[in-house]
């Protein structure tokens, strides 16, 4: 089975809404109620993407990672959402639920973190979700390491609260 990672085209957006949809309610759905995670519908966030992408595009990154040509996951990654020169914000890191496990979220986020060195960051920054404690160990033992900072975001109707992570690159 081939893993292969390629910069995202508009004509992958609805379908990576629609694993991100996906991922969310999977990873998601041991601290956030199904009410929570029932909007958006992954049409509605692959319409989200296609949004996104174009005010983003210029100065961010999709990368999106395919086993056997199939769409298995995806990584997001711009500029620094509280402007700190030379640091770059991963976004997003979205798998397909059977994948997670099998070696492709690290490989999009090396990727991820090659592509920041090469815009010139000196340090990567993201948010967690708190009570996401997979994705928590996951980047740890990536080298991340929480800053101390939180702040409350919405998931539907509910407010959550992310932690800040960051490295040296």
């Amino acid at each position: 089975m081939t893993v292969t990672l390629r910069p995202a085209t508009a004509d992958d957006l609805m379908a990576v809404g629609r694993l991100h949809q996906r991922s969310r309610v999977a990873t998601y759905s041991s601290f956030l109620s199904p009410e929570a995670l029932a909007d958006p519908t992954p049409e509605a966030m692959g319409e989200y993407w296609v949004q996104r992408w174009v005010w983003e595009r210029a100065d961010h990154r999709m990368t999106v990672a395919e086993r056997d040509g199939t769409l298995a996951g995806f990584s997001y990654l711009g500029p620094d959402d509280e402007g700190a020169p030379a640091t770059g914000l991963l976004n997003a890191i979205h798998l397909e639920p059977a994948e997670r496990g099998r070696g492709i979220g690290r490989a999009l986020m090396l990727d991820a973190l090659d592509a920041m060195r090469v815009r010139g960051c000196r340090r990567a920054v993201l948010w967690v979700l708190r009570d996401n404690g997979h994705a928590r160990r996951f980047y740890e033992r990536g080298g991340w390491s929480p800053t101390g900072t939180e702040r409350l975001d919405l998931i539907g109707t509910t407010q959550t609260p992310q932690l800040r992570y960051t490295r040296p690159l």
